[in-house]
């Protein structure tokens, strides 16, 4: 195996792990820093307890109001648009919204401006089921452009994305859980992430109704992107099953995981990446 260098920081509320296989350490070292630095950057434009960010201000427009954004906050925000479109309104970024409101907030984009428009009530945007995998995926854009892309980016143990595998491994393994869970895979180009209610409890509202979730204890969603894999998992906490069979219906390249027990039952389309043993250096995905 490789030599995998690992650099870790403080962001998003978490703690971010950058792990980089088959270079230098030096210049290893130079491109983590760079994609920390990013992150921190993400993270002043999307935290909503961060009163200089587009997501703050966005709170502020009253209706038939636009606000330009920074392209990262417009990317991230067209990406929830398409996952709340995609899951059937089980993910929305303004489920946080129906704690002060009776229904959910509209909204539209204007991408020929990199602007957002309030079509009625409060845009109060919390991107915390979508924000860490979206900044991810850009951390992972920033490492390639260095040349570094066998990497595997891990947020707090609830999200992970991997690219090219270690020189003479089949990929990085990733489990269900913990780092030390007993249900594992082999991941390059893809990401995991996890929901759950161990960690905070009911903290995951069903933007259809503004109640807790209570479908699942626990869930899993594999993707090519950290961003869909995040909103995904969050919305298979409060889709039935019926439901979560027909979202996974239209996207191939999606597959989730249900807690069943002591082990997780697959459901989708996508093919089951290689099964893997549990390595002395190990990531796992769980909330």
């Amino acid at each position: 195996m490789a030599d995998i260098h690992q650099f870790n920081h403080r962001a998003m509320a978490t703690y971010i792990e950058v792990r980089i296989a088959d270079e230098e350490r030096t210049y290893a070292a130079q491109a983590a820093q760079a994609a920390l630095d990013l992150l921190d950057k993400l993270e002043s434009q999307l935290s909503r307890f961060r009163p200089s960010s587009g997501i703050a201000q966005i709170a502020q427009l009253a209706p038939h109001e636009k606000m330009r954004l920074s392209e990262p906050t417009f990317a991230c925000l067209e990406i929830a648009k398409k996952m709340e479109l995609a899951t059937h309104g089980a993910f929305s970024p303004t489920a946080a919204a129906l704690q002060t409101q009776t229904s959910l907030p509209q909204w539209s984009l204007l991408p020929e401006e990199l602007s957002i428009r309030c079509e009625s009530g409060r845009l109060e945007f919390d991107l915390g089921a979508i924000g860490k995998g979206f900044a991810l995926d850009r951390t992972a854009e920033l490492l390639c452009s260095w040349d570094c892309s066998s990497f595997l980016l891990v947020a707090g143990g609830s999200s992970i994305l991997a690219g090219d595998a270690p020189k003479d491994a089949a990929g990085w393994s990733c489990g269900l859980g913990d780092d030390n869970a007993p249900q594992r895979f082999l991941l390059t180009h893809a990401s995991l992430s996890g929901s759950g209610l161990a960690v905070k409890g009911s903290h995951i509202l069903d933007p259809r109704t503004g109640q807790p979730a209570l479908r699942q204890n626990r869930a899993w969603a594999l993707t090519d992107t950290a961003a869909e894999s995040d909103a995904l998992s969050t919305a298979c906490m409060v889709l039935s099953e019926p439901k979560l069979e027909e979202v996974l219906a239209q996207n191939q390249s999606w597959l989730v995981f249900l807690e069943t027990g002591v082990s997780a039952r697959p459901m989708g389309r996508r093919a089951l990446p290689p099964q893997a043993c549990l390595p002395a250096k190990t990531a796992g995905a769980g909330e």
